[in-house]
């Protein structure tokens, strides 16, 4: 039975974090000041199984989630990922199986993945200046390496293969239009997304957000743009049509127009707790549920009981009051985008 929230908002999608570490350091999410050679990160006890990780996406299935997105950290970076895959695909109700990726290490497991029963990728890609993306990355990680990923993962069923790019104003807004024009020459679909105060080790700043309306300014100049219609309900990107038949490109405004009204996302971090918005202040920890032999019964209780009671609108809230007055949030490498 399909469980809705304090709003009338539905619970359609799931996003499983399998990992807090990342490869990368990327300064929006997990800058290397921070998380430094002497952090530490989950222990393995710590982390979900793939098995409870299955109890809670069947649970959430119960309640309405049709959507299952594998986040991290950075997912690829987890053992044996393509099983997990292959165990998710057989659950009932799951009607869209996708992953968000750097790319990185995309190259060798695009094709494991797409076999194991993954539908879509997702690959978060800042930039197509190779200086730039560098920097970016926080690791020198080069560019060739993810564009090697992209490739493989075009070559599967993982398509369309659809790009993340954050947007932060002085240090990749220039490389726009290029973006653009590297998704529309090889069919990708682009999402730009506004820099978000997502965590608390960023120090976001909010003249750095380059709005999503300049953001299609930029790119309509270029290659004119007409609006698309939501593809479905809750859709969180805008999307846009290149009038010349190049496809669409995608903005996401949760700064300068927050979409809280539709959101129908619930979050489950690698240890096991379980966020209802993506600015989380904290989470219900649903590992004692999992490891206690209440099997997918008690977790499809607590995910309800959680949901029912849900009321967060963070980013409109941020937009009635001021800084000082928001409560620390999750880091956005813990939650996973």
């Amino acid at each position: 039975m399909t469980v809705t929230d304090q709003m009338g908002r539905p619970l359609r999608d799931l996003r499983v974090s399998v990992t807090d570490r990342c490869n990368f350091r990327c300064g929006y999410c997990m800058p290397r000041e921070v998380f430094g050679p002497g952090f530490k990160f989950l222990p393995r006890s710590e982390v979900l199984t793939f098995e409870e990780i299955t109890v809670v996406v069947r649970a959430a299935v119960a309640l309405g989630a049709r959507k299952v997105r594998l986040t991290g950290g950075e997912p690829l970076l987890r053992r044996d990922l393509p099983e997990l895959v292959r165990m998710l695909a057989q659950v009932d109700g799951v009607e869209d199986l996708a992953m968000t990726t750097n790319g990185a290490l995309l190259d060798r497991y695009a094709a494991p993945l797409a076999e194991a029963g993954l539908n879509r990728v997702t690959v978060s890609l800042d930039s197509v200046d190779p200086v730039v993306f560098e920097a970016m990355n926080g690791v020198g990680v080069e560019l060739e390496q993810v564009l090697r990923g992209l490739e493989s993962a075009a070559a599967t069923a993982l398509h369309p293969v659809k790009l993340n790019a954050v947007i932060r104003r002085g240090v990749n807004d220039q490389g726009i239009v290029p973006l653009a024009a590297f998704a529309r020459d090889r069919g990708y679909v682009l999402r730009l997304i506004e820099y978000m105060d997502v965590g608390e080790t960023h120090g976001w700043r909010l003249e750095e957000v380059v709005p999503a309306r300049e953001v299609v300014a930029r790119i309509s100049a270029r290659w004119p743009l007409d609006p698309v219609a939501p593809a479905y309900p809750g859709e969180v990107a805008s999307r846009f049509r290149y009038r010349d038949g190049g496809g669409e490109v995608g903005v996401i405004s949760s700064v300068t127009a927050p979409f809280c009204g539709g959101c129908t996302r619930l979050r489950l971090s690698a240890d096991g707790r379980v966020h209802t918005c993506l600015f989380s202040r904290g989470g219900l920890d649903l590992r004692p549920t999992l490891r206690s032999g209440a099997g997918q019964s008690g977790a499809e209780a607590a995910l309800r009981s959680l949901w029912s009671a849900r009321r967060d609108r963070y980013s409109e809230e941020r937009a009635e009051m001021s800084a000082d007055h928001l409560a620390p949030k999750v880091e956005m490498s813990y939650l996973g985008g």
